[in-house]
């Protein structure tokens, strides 16, 4: 279980970065740039399903959104240049709960 939990942190910091380099691909005209979204995207979905296989889909999707979504907000703040609000973060800091609260609850 505890490697199951390792690679899914490795697919979701593939997922966010290549999610944080989407403004270098410019809307896919940029092929290089283009090439190393597309393979980021590639290996975290390809890890995502080695993971399934150890932890429940349920739980491995939840954790997936919950932290790749609050982590591309943090890399947004830091290194994009993005707003970050009092509504954004605590909003953020919920799914981060509600991420816990499913784990804890062994959904």
């Amino acid at each position: 279980m505890y490697g199951a939990v390792v690679l899914l942190m490795a697919a979701i910091g593939m997922e966010v970065a290549a999610t944080a380099l989407l403004p270098r691909a410019q809307g896919f005209t940029n092929p290089a740039w283009s090439a190393v979204v597309v393979a980021g995207y590639g290996a975290s979905i390809w890890l995502l399903t080695v993971v399934v296989r150890f932890m429940p889909v349920s739980v491995a999707y939840a954790i997936w959104a919950g932290l790749g979504t609050a982590l591309v907000a943090a890399a947004g703040y830091f290194f994009l240049g993005e707003q970050m609000t009092w509504l954004k973060a605590a909003s953020l800091a919920l799914i981060v709960l509600g991420v816990v609260g499913l784990n804890a609850a062994g959904v």
